[in-house]
């Protein structure tokens, strides 16, 4: 695989492998990908194809057990635990299918958290979170805590999270996955509107074609192996 001086993301051979025991489990096996800055990328494959190890192995959740990954020309696999979540925090937002949203704080605090964590002062980070807030359209329900609000309207304080701390990259677990089908549109709109009109490179894990669809490019997984990859 040639590898492009441009590309934001370069996984080259990756394979992941699980040590159960006396037997072993390999997830992933040769994952070439190179991914650029601006793509919306969908990741399709069905229940254990190794998608959402791939998803960890991008995130620096997980490393791989053989293989290179590049992220901004930088070989990560061989950083440290500490330098990883610092690169993470800084490099990458998450959004998850189930939200993760801390219950007893409000929709503000939620958001601000990456920024907490970077050690910013309140006074700081506050007009990114509600700059933030507004460009998912949840400035009047900025102070509600999570049982106060819809499914979709916690997917998108959700989406604010990932993107406050201006990270390079968002990654997105199934974000429709917990929402009825016109409120996921909506979602998705979000993520089409971030793609299109600020270049934001966003992977999506998904199951579902529609979403599939929406993104410029599509890479299909069966048993660990990329089995096909298609442009839109």
């Amino acid at each position: 695989m040639e590898i492009e001086s441009l590309s934001l993301i370069k996984l080259c051979a990756v394979s992941k492998a699980y040590h159960l025991g006396s037997q072993t489990q390999t997830v992933l096996r040769d994952i070439d990908i190179q991914v650029k800055a601006g793509e919306l990328l969908a990741i399709m494959g069905a229940s254990g194809s190794g998608k959402s190890t791939l998803m960890n192995i991008i995130g620096l959740l997980d490393k791989p057990s053989q293989g290179a990954y590049y992220l901004n020309q930088k070989n990560v696999v061989h950083m440290q635990n500490d330098q990883l979540a610092d690169l993470r925090n800084r490099s990458i937002g998450f959004v998850f299918q189930q939200f993760f949203l801390l219950p007893r704080l409000t929709a503000m605090d939620n958001v601000a958290l990456p920024l907490i964590y970077r050690g910013e002062s309140k006074e700081t980070y506050t007009p990114a979170v509600s700059a933030m807030l507004a460009k998912v359209g949840m400035t009047d329900r900025r102070l509600h805590k999570p049982n106060e609000l819809s499914g979709g309207q916690q997917q998108r304080v959700a989406i604010a999270r990932a993107l406050v701390g201006e990270p390079e990259i968002i990654l997105a677990d199934e974000p429709t996955g917990a929402l009825d089908s016109v409120t996921g549109r909506e979602v998705m709109r979000v993520f089409l509107q971030l793609n299109q009109a600020e270049q934001k490179t966003i992977i999506i894990v998904t199951h579902d074609p529609e979403i599939g669809q929406q993104c410029s490019r599509v890479i299909h997984l069966k048993d660990g192996q990329i089995v096909d990859e298609t442009t839109n």
